[in-house]
């Protein structure tokens, strides 16, 4: 059998690492470690500014405080940065869930996202009172608490999809050599490209959470648990492979 790796969340833009609070609750009862990291401009680390490099370095300070390899799961924002990470670390991680990132972030949908992220901006609290009220309404209380804990970082939009309108997430999925799990709500509008990233995948699996939306692991988070739990299980039971450095 396979060691179980442990687990590196990645939260999404906006957020912060409590927004892992529930899933990390839920791993600990079953003996899996874990740890949620911040991204730059959210959370612990809000004050410095949101670039690519910086991204991937905080993934790397988590991946180092694990023991250097782990099951890497990131959530939108998270997700497109998990993946460019894997694509560049192989040897790092075991396995890859992304989830609600299955949309190329370029083009007139990122253009529509910035436009409209800069009107809010715009609003006298600078969109503090829509952003909480609707984690309110649409998120259950547990995961909704847990989403605003770390704050609200309102200026980190601009930067963080400029940045990430830099990466190219086809590309790397078909680097990472690894397995790797595509999680995506049933109401998700960032499944707009799944299929083109589940072919974009070496080993990949693409699961759709029912009656989840974009925030998968927030909207339903006992089923998103049960994934984890399935992946952990599947990566114990699979011989272990040798490790690799990144595929260029």
């Amino acid at each position: 059998m396979t060691p179980v790796p442990p687990v590196l969340f990645v939260h999404g833009i906006r957020t912060s690492a409590t927004m892992w609070r529930g899933q990390l609750a839920r791993l600990a009862e079953d003996g899996y470690p874990g740890l949620a990291i911040d991204l730059p401009g959210h959370g612990s680390l809000k004050a410095e500014r949101f670039t690519v490099e910086g991204a991937l370095a905080a993934i790397d300070n988590g991946v180092a405080a694990l023991g250097g390899r782990v099951l890497l799961v990131g959530l939108s924002l998270g997700g497109y940065y998990a993946i460019e990470y894997a694509a560049r670390n192989p040897e790092k991680v075991a396995g890859l869930v992304a989830a609600g990132c299955c949309a190329i972030p370029a083009g007139w949908p990122l253009d529509v996202y910035r436009s409209l992220a800069r009107l809010i901006r715009r609003l006298p609290d600078h969109g503090l009172w829509l952003h909480t009220t609707l984690v309110r309404v649409l998120l259950p209380p547990e995961s909704a608490a847990d989403t605003l804990a770390g704050g609200v970082p309102l200026n980190v939009m601009d930067a963080g999809l400029g940045a990430t309108g830099t990466l190219r997430p086809l590309e790397g999925l078909s680097r990472f050599p690894g397995p790797i799990w595509l999680i995506n709500g049933a109401f998700d509008q960032f499944r707009l490209h799944e299929h083109r990233f589940l072919a974009a995948c070496r080993n990949g699996r693409l699961v759709v959470v029912p009656s989840a939306s974009h925030l998968v692991s927030l909207a339903q988070p006992e089923r998103f648990a049960a994934v984890l739990r399935g992946i952990l299980a599947e990566i114990a039971a699979t011989p272990p492979r040798p490790i690799v450095g990144p595929v260029e």
